[in-house]
């Protein structure tokens, strides 16, 4: 039963987790491959903080009924919702980035594409959000396209798979093992602190924060409209295109407004929280330590046995800054033109469905910052124009070298806007105001009220409706859902960590010092 129940939660962790593989985090690892296994340490750490985060982000969606953003509008100063506005849209541009160079890359490995083509084919993803992504839709639209996404996130599990098993042969599987365990070498060696410093900045995306505290609300309304505790209210239905809606009345209000001005009325019941958050942080945490975690640590793996010796395998005479063609001409050379080809294909599937959630997140900022509503394929061509210009003038400039180089920088400044987004989470989950659950009482114009076991469990396996099961009672109760002290201490030294370990290693680009990044 608990089984059959968690699996129509699968879909929202393993979108939240794409932000956990994209292509920057190919980057990185790629990167802290000339320390082999030992910073797989540092990378299951970053891995559980981020984790702890999103699990935060998606508390705060459950319990409020609406992402970070709108929580943003509602409850900061505006000049300050308006500054970590700016801050998440240029988060955005840079995550977009780092897509639009790992598909760029891929298609040029596999198809011969020259990059500069490449980078421009990028915004054929745009068509795919633009049929497939219905937020206000009915549910099983939804989890269809949670499952288009899951099957590209499962494609890049398996390709890496299939690279571990390729590079077995090579890996000195004991010293994998010792790599989980903290090593003195990297707390003696500055570049060891550097590359930590960079895995936490590339695993821990701003906008991943959004995405986790905005995707979570489709199953807490499916629930409260199945059992009465929410009612759809009537959406008047007006002549419309792709782009641009035609007013037939004097109202301003097209119906993407009409039905965001529904999902910002829309507070679950405290029976769908109760129903849903803990199977909805499990599928979270499952997805995250298991499928995130297992794909950034196989890229460190096969990254660290390929890349264990300086090669220069494009004749430029560098042989301290490996890349992602650096890696598939190790892997095709060295084992077989397969494992490369695994691999560019693994960099496809991530770079694919990394820019596919960037949309759903940036949409979700603009309408909860901005209370500005547009058509997801138009936002997303709009983002994918902003990303795709510095990389056509980098590739036109500087060629391979330098989409590396831009490809690094965009993680840079990932870090840099990390602890100005990720405060108002910690602060928001923390504020008992802004955490309390009405228990009792009118919500949503439909009467609401804790259900004692038997009546829950009556709700949850009989299909009935709220009215079936209790009786009418208007008494106003509240619930506390805000963190615990453990919970908020744990939250607060977590975001004191990466605000030192970004800020310190921004100092240290700042001050020229050798950041191998």
């Amino acid at each position: 039963m608990v089984l059959k129940k968690f699996v129509k939660y699968i879909g929202p962790g393993l979108m939240v987790s794409v932000s956990y593989m994209d292509p920057g985090n190919f980057s990185s690892s790629i990167a802290s491959a000339q320390f082999q296994y030992k910073l797989l340490f540092s990378l299951t750490i970053s891995n559980i903080m981020a984790g702890f985060l999103q699990v935060l982000a998606s508390k705060l969606g459950i319990c409020t009924g609406q992402d970070l953003a709108f929580n943003c509008r509602l409850h900061l100063n505006s000049k300050l919702n308006i500054l970590i506005y700016i801050f998440a849209e240029i988060s955005v541009a840079a995550t977009d980035i780092a897509e639009i160079i790992g598909t760029a890359i891929a298609f040029n490995i596999l198809f011969g594409i020259p990059l500069l083509i490449g980078v421009l084919l990028t915004i054929i993803d745009v068509l795919f959000v633009i049929m497939a992504y219905r937020p206000n839709g009915p549910l099983i639209i939804l989890r269809v396209f949670e499952g288009i996404v899951s099957l590209l996130v499962f494609g890049t599990v398996i390709c890496f798979t299939i690279e571990l098993i390729n590079v077995s042969p090579s890996t000195n599987w004991n010293s994998v093992f010792r790599g989980f365990l903290p090593s003195e070498e990297i707390f003696k060696d500055i570049k060891g602190l550097y590359l930590s410093a960079a895995l936490l900045g590339s695993n821990l995306m701003p906008h991943s924060l959004y995405l986790g505290s905005g995707v979570v609300q489709s199953r807490l309304k499916a629930f409260d409209i199945k059992h009465g505790f929410y009612k759809v209210p009537i959406v008047k239905k007006k002549r419309s295109n792709k782009w641009c809606v035609i007013m037939d009345d004097d109202n301003n209000d097209d119906e993407d407004q009409q039905q965001q001005q529904q999902q910002i009325n829309y507070k679950p019941s405290i029976n769908a929280i109760n129903s849903t958050m803990s199977y909805t942080i499990a599928e979270l945490v499952v997805s995250l330590l298991t499928v995130a975690l297992f794909v950034n640590a196989a890229i460190l793996i096969v990254a660290g046995t390929a890349l264990s010796e300086p090669m220069d395998d494009d004749g430029d005479g560098d042989l301290e800054n490996p890349d992602l063609f650096t890696l598939h001409y190790l892997l095709s050379s060295h084992l077989s033109k397969t494992a490369g080809t695994v691999f560019a294909l693994a960099l496809l599937c991530s770079g694919l469905c990394g820019g596919t959630v960037v949309t759903i997140a940036s949409q979700q900022i603009m309408e909860g910052h901005a209370r500005f509503t547009m058509p997801a394929g138009l936002r997303r061509i709009i983002t994918r124009i902003i990303a795709i210009i510095p990389c056509l003038i980098v590739v036109l400039i500087s060629g391979r070298e330098g989409l590396s180089d831009i490809l690094n920088a965009s993680q840079v400044a990932l870090s840099l806007f990390l602890p100005f987004i990720s405060a108002p989470l910690i602060y928001f989950t923390c504020n008992k105001e802004i955490m309390k659950v009405q228990v009792s009482g009118k919500v949503n114009g439909q009467e609401s009220i804790v259900l004692n076991d038997y009546q829950e469990r009556l709700l949850n396996e009989d299909d009935d409706t709220i009215d079936e099961i209790i009786d009418d009672d208007d008494t106003p109760r509240f619930k506390d859902m805000s963190n615990g002290t453990l919970t908020s201490t744990l939250a607060i030294i977590i975001w004191c960590i990466i605000t030192f370990l970004n800020f310190w290693l921004l100092a240290s680009i700042a001050l020229g010092k050798d950041v191998p990044l």
